[in-house]
């Protein structure tokens, strides 16, 4: 199998949402944080935290080069974990996550994993969600979909090349964006890309970089 790594485009990583008109109070993780219900429950997140409108207008949550500065392996302290979910390359996520800013898995690499029939499997339940955790820390990044079917958000993801996720999808306890639209875990591990488009921030990532199996 050939791997190829793709670079976003100047332009696309430029497309970044201004804060300028921001609510005065400030924005935390604990206060982005989506409202997630407990395991086994058979309802789906409820909804954002009370203040969703003014937290909406503020995210992403903002991170500076710092997150991403030299450590023992790369952008982080130590490499992909071993036995990735859904048979995706360790050497290829470790490249990408660790010792890259700007290149991606090839579009459409997620379509050529193991994901489509756990995504299959788990969107035969009208409130089923996968989460994704940091291939790096294990830390959950995402769990998706969140007010949208598992069909929507697979076509949205294959029409773009890559899991394609909202804010309301997005952990803010670990997830950052710098200016510049490169989206990171506070580890600082790559992600992906935010590109919003007319409908909000849309956050690109790639599925190597969050495979890794939950924490025991």
């Amino acid at each position: 199998v050939t791997f190829k790594m793709v670079k976003i485009s100047q332009a696309a990583t430029l497309f970044v949402m201004s804060l300028a008109s921001c609510a005065a109070r400030p924005v935390t993780a604990s206060s982005a944080r989506v409202a997630f219900v407990g395991s086994g429950s058979s309802s789906r997140v409820r909804s954002y935290h009370a203040t969703t409108s003014a937290l909406a207008a503020s995210l992403p949550i903002k991170c500076g080069e710092d997150v991403m500065s030299p450590k023992a392996h790369g952008t982080t302290e130590t490499p992909v974990v071993k036995d990735l979910r859904w048979n995706c390359d360790n050497e290829v996520a470790d490249r990408i996550c660790c010792f890259n800013r700007h290149y991606a898995e090839y579009g459409g690499y997620w379509l050529t994993t193991e994901f489509m029939a756990e995504a299959e499997k788990v969107g035969a339940d009208a409130d089923g969600t996968i989460d994704y955790y940091d291939s790096v820390t294990a830390e959950k990044l995402f769990t998706a979909p969140v007010g949208r079917s598992m069909s929507a958000f697979l076509a949205e993801s294959r029409s773009h090349g890559w899991p394609s996720f909202r804010d309301e999808e997005v952990n803010w306890d670990y997830v950052r964006c710098l200016d510049n639209g490169e989206c990171v875990s506070t580890a600082g591990t790559h992600l992906g890309h935010n590109l919003p488009d007319s409908t909000g921030n849309r956050y690109c990532i790639n599925l190597v970089s969050v495979a890794a199996p939950p924490k025991k």
